[in-house]
C-alpha cells in the first residue's frame, strides 16, 4: 500500500491493487444489487409488451368521375335551409319514370319511387325495380354516354349537367303552373311574359293586409282559374286564344283528367299523348316539360329547337336553355356554316330521322345527351386524350 502527504499534512492510503483489479467479493455484490433493481418478472407480473408501430399505407388513387363538381355537392338535410328537397336525394331514380318530385294544387309531394315501390315485385307496382337512385344517375347516365361515344368525355367534364344533378332531381315541380307559364311564354319576349305572369298570379291574390301578403306569390289553383270566364283572364295581358288554352288546361286538372298522379305513373309515351290532346301544348312543349319540369331522362325532342323558352324552363326549376340541331350536326363533323348557307327550313342541319338513328345509342339517357348537345359548339370534341 502506498502513504502520501498532502499539504496540510494529513496522511493519504491509496490501495493501487483495490483500484485497479476489483475482488470477486466486490463483483458479487454489485451484482446483487444489480438484480434486486430488476422487478421480478413473474405470471403475476408479466413484462409488458412493445406495440407495434402500425404501417403507414399509401393511399388508394382515386378514379376520376365524369361530371363532378366539389362545390355542388349534395349538403346534408340537417345544413339546408330546404330539408324537404335535400332529403330527396337518396330516392330511386329510373330514367323512364318522373324523377321530379311533383306538387298537386293542395300542396302534397309525390314521388314515382317510395320505399314500398321500390322494395315490392315489379309485377304488382307495374314498375321496374329501380337500380339507381336520384344520387348516381347522372354518373350512370355520364358514364353511359362516354361508353357508346368516348368523344363526348371532354364535353362532359367541362360542363356540369345541374338539370339531371341530385339537387336538380330533387325541386319541386307544379305541373299546372309549369304548363301554364309555357303557354303564357309562346311568342312573347321574355319580359313580357314575366309581366304577364305576374299580372296573372295578381287576379287571383289581392291581400288585405301584410299577413296575407305572402299568399300573393302563390299560383292559382286549376278549380281556380276553371271558374272564370276568358275576358277575366284577359287581364293579365293574354291574348284571347292563350286565354282559352289556360282555361281548358285548367278545366282537364280541375276535373281530374290531368293530375300529378297521373304524371308520376304514366309511360313517356303516354305523358306525351294527353298532354299533346290539350289546345295550346305542341309536341315541343310537352317534349321540354318532360324532360325539364317531370325530369324524364330518355326524351329526345327532334321538333322546333332553336326556339327561345327561358320562361318555360323557369316555371319548372330555373334552369335555362336554347338547342339548335346545329349541336348535332357540328357533332358529327358536318360543316354547319354551309349547312345554314344552304336553307333548307328547319331540317337544313339534320333530318329527323338522322337524328333518331344517331341518338339511339344513348337511351335511356338521351335527354342528358340533348342537353350536351346544346354546348357542342363551346368545346372542341374533336379533342380526344392521347393513350
Amino acid at each position: 500500500m502506498a502513504v502520501s502527504r498532502s499539504q496540510d499534512g494529513e496522511q493519504s492510503h491509496e490501495d493501487n491493487s483495490i483500484a485497479e483489479r476489483p475482488t470477486a467479493a466486490t463483483t458479487l455484490r454489485t451484482s446483487a444489487k444489480k438484480k434486486q433493481k430488476r422487478p421480478r418478472q413473474s405470471e403475476e407480473n408479466p413484462a409488458p409488451s412493445i406495440a407495434k408501430r402500425a404501417r403507414i399505407q399509401p393511399p388508394e388513387p382515386q378514379q376520376k368521375a365524369l361530371n363532378k363538381h366539389p362545390q355542388d355537392a349534395p349538403r346534408s338535410p340537417s345544413s339546408s335551409p330546404n330539408n324537404k328537397a335535400e332529403s330527396s336525394f337518396d330516392r330511386p331514380a329510373e330514367p323512364h319514370w318522373t324523377n321530379a318530385p311533383l306538387i298537386t294544387p293542395r300542396g302534397s309531394r309525390l314521388f314515382t319511387y317510395n320505399k314500398e315501390t321500390a322494395e315490392a315485385s315489379p309485377s304488382k307496382t307495374g314498375f321496374p325495380r329501380p337500380t339507381t337512385t336520384t344520387r348516381n344517375i347522372l354518373d350512370e347516365a355520364c358514364a353511359h354516354l362516354v361508353k357508346m361515344e368516348p368523344m363526348l368525355q371532354p364535353l362532359i367534364e367541362k360542363h356540369y349537367c345541374r338539370v339531371f344533378c341530385p339537387q336538380g332531381l330533387a325541386e319541386q315541380c307544379d305541373p299546372f303552373r309549369s304548363l301554364c307559364s309555357s303557354i303564357m311564354a309562346q311568342q312573347v319576349s321574355g319580359a313580357a311574359a314575366s309581366s304577364i305572369k305576374r299580372k296573372f298570379i295578381g287576379l287571383f291574390n289581392t291581400p288585405l293586409d301584410e299577413e296575407k301578403a305572402e299568399e300573393a306569390k302563390f299560383f292559382p289553383t286549376p278549380a281556380q282559374v276553371a271558374a272564370c270566364n276568358v275576358a277575366f283572364l284577359r287581364q293579365a295581358g293574354l291574348s284571347e286564344r292563350k286565354a282559352e288554352y289556360i282555361k281548358g288546361l285548367a278545366e282537364k286538372f280541375a276535373t281530374g283528367e290531368l293530375s300529378a298522379a297521373m304524371l308520376i305513373n304514366a309511360s313517356d309515351e303516354e305523358v306525351l299523348e294527353k298532354l299533346t290532346a290539350v289546345r295550346g301544348l305542341g309536341k315541343w312543349s310537352v317534349e321540354m316539360f318532360a324532360c325539364f319540369g317531370l325530369k324524364r331522362m330518355d326524351i329526345l325532342s327532334t321538333g322546333d329547337l332553336g326556339v327561345q323558352y327561358d320562361h318555360f324552363i323557369k316555371g319548372c326549376n330555373g334552369h335555362h336553355a336554347d338547342f339548335s340541331r346545329r349541336g348535332m350536326a357540328a357533332f358529327l363533323g358536318k360543316d354547319v356554316k354551309k349547312l345554314k348557307a344552304k336553307g333548307g327550313g328547319k331540317w337544313k342541319y339534320m333530318s329527323e330521322q338522322d337524328m333518331l338513328k344517331h341518338s339511339e345509342k344513348f337511351a335511356p339517357y338521351r335527354s342528358v345527351f340533348m342537353w350536351y348537345m346544346w354546348r357542342v359548339e363551346e368545346v372542341d370534341i374533336n379533342v380526344v386524350e392521347e393513350a
